[in-house]
């Protein structure tokens, strides 16, 4: 099939290109840590190891399928239109569309049922993700959180967070970031590190009626779920609609509401060491569906069966038609986002963010 492929690129613009590259997919380097790296660079180097024909880029081409992030489409100030011979895929992640885009990667399943044009494809696992040592045997001490400090709940910043964990002779080992979106240079990337790891939380609020919360996280990945069944630890979770969509059994994490649900779920996690086993037990089989060579052979199905046509489409449709095409994305844009705006004022005048 790839022999029948149109030129495939991922773009990175000259303002965005990194100081120094990762020579695998595999390595813990700092750049995986924000989004424009984490998506473009890791899926262009997994496919590329894998023998699929891509290639890596900092200027835009004039013809052929190209895969850039949202982020790195600033550069562009939403005026890049592809031209006849083109064909233009965002890399949404947590960001509003790209206006000119014919197709959408977003990163949540759900998402797709309110964009259009958009596919969903997983979030890569941590890159170099060390698992729990198994020395530590049925040990529950360590509780941690990997991520950014805007996605950690308010009430597990605060002093008293730990002392209720010290409490129950259990300590708080979070590794959390706070760099801007395209700045990885002091980023801590500790973030592969489970080797000493019981258990990890990831509640981003407990605020039931806040913005975020109407829509359930839509634009949120998995990705914290994943990384806790690929390294061997049980996870409690917060209620975001990711999580809700891949949760098949009890067992594939512990969803809490509020912190007294928090520190009753890790009350049940230390009293109850066959619990722990049987998630651990769980979550390795449920991480086969998420590993990397797994994501890899869903990037090649969503290239040569999704992006492939499309690029056909388009390249067939006359100027006039893709003038069309390209002026109702850009309607459809800017409605979705007078849409949100209205949305966001309707719950403020109800109090309700």
């Amino acid at each position: 099939m790839t022999d029948k492929l149109p030129p495939i690129y991922f773009y990175i613009p000259q303002g965005f290109w990194p100081d120094t590259m990762p020579k695998s997919a595999d390595e813990n380097w700092k750049g995986f840590g924000i989004g424009i790296y984490a998506w473009t660079l890791q899926t262009y180097l997994r496919l590329k190891a894998d023998g699929f024909p891509c290639e890596l880029v900092a200027e835009l081409p004039r013809e052929g399928i190209v895969l850039s992030h949202r982020n790195c489409l600033r550069a562009h100030k939403n005026q890049l239109k592809p031209g006849p011979k083109l064909l233009l895929i965002c890399i949404k992640a947590e960001q509003i569309p790209y206006p000119y885009a014919q197709l959408h990667v977003v990163q949540n399943p759900l998402e797709t049922m309110h964009l259009r044009n958009s596919y969903y494809l997983p979030h890569w696992t941590q890159p170099g993700l060390i698992q729990r040592h198994p020395a530590r045997c049925d040990r529950f001490k360590t509780i941690a959180f990997f991520g950014h400090e805007f996605n950690l709940a308010l009430q597990l910043k605060h002093p008293s967070w730990q002392q209720q964990l010290q409490a129950l002779g259990l300590s708080w080992q979070p590794v959390i970031n706070s760099n801007r979106w395209h700045d990885y240079s002091n980023l801590d990337n500790r973030w592969h590190d489970y080797s000493q790891i019981d258990a990890i939380v990831a509640v981003r609020s407990f605020e039931g009626n806040t913005g975020c919360l109407h829509r359930n996280y839509l634009t949120k990945p998995a990705t914290k779920l994943y990384n806790a069944w690929l390294a061997g630890v049980p996870a409690i979770l917060g209620c975001e609609a990711a999580y809700q969509v891949e949760r098949y059994s009890p067992l594939d994490y512990l969803e809490v509401a509020t912190p007294s649900a928090l520190i009753s779920a890790l009350k049940r996690l230390k009293e109850e060491p066959n619990l722990r086993s049987a998630m651990v037990k769980n979550g390795r089989i449920r991480a086969k569906a998420i590993t990397p060579s797994s994501t890899t052979k869903k990037w090649r199905y969503f290239l040569e069966t999704i992006a492939l046509p499309a690029y056909y489409r388009w390249c067939n449709q006359s100027h006039w038609s893709q003038q069309v095409t390209l002026g109702q994305g850009y309607l459809g844009f800017h409605g979705n986002r007078v849409k949100d705006k209205l949305t966001r004022v309707l719950l403020a005048s109800n109090n309700l963010i």
